[in-house]
């Protein structure tokens, strides 16, 4: 983790969730091959990594290839991922573009408690015996541990009046 100046207005956690987390734990099923490889490359969230258009490879270990059957009948899956290089102990956070401090949840910045990030990709190609998803973006640095993939489903994820 990399210091980040103070901004007013900012709220620190009096204690490193990242040290003092015993509650649960994850394993990681792979990691996100992208071509960023620093945090002042990457874009700051989807709509910019879209227009970069990159090469984006999701890597699945080994142990849970199997569990890609069937994802070919998907065209689009949303991605959970650990946010690595995250700080994790600012609460209130002021970021560059708002006047205001906001609070951590109320924002989508990687720099949170548990630093999860979620992004709902399309599926350009699948190779389920090499583990290998090919995505139309990411908004994540290169060698991204990954969470989860879990099919989208317009019935179900779309958001309707």
């Amino acid at each position: 983790m990399t210091d980040i100046e103070k901004r007013p207005g900012e709220i620190h956690l009096p204690f490193d969730p990242a040290k003092t987390a015993n509650d649960g734990s994850v394993i990681f099923i792979g990691k996100i091959r992208s071509p960023w490889k620093t945090r002042s490359e990457c874009p700051k969230n989807m709509t910019r990594a879209r227009e970069h258009k990159p090469t984006v490879i999701i890597e699945i270990d080994d142990a849970f290839c199997p569990g890609l059957s069937g994802l070919e009948n998907y065209s689009h899956v949303i991605v959970a991922y650990w946010m690595h290089e995250a700080r994790r102990d600012i609460i209130v956070q002021t970021p560059r573009h708002v006047n205001e401090p906001r609070g951590v949840f109320s924002m989508r910045s990687p720099v949170r408690p548990n630093p999860i990030a979620l992004a709902t990709v399309q599926i350009l190609d699948i190779d389920q015996a090499a583990g290998h998803i090919t995505i139309d973006a990411i908004d994540c640095l290169d060698g991204t541990p990954l969470l989860d993939i879990k099919p989208w489903h317009e019935t179900i994820d779309g958001v309707s009046e």
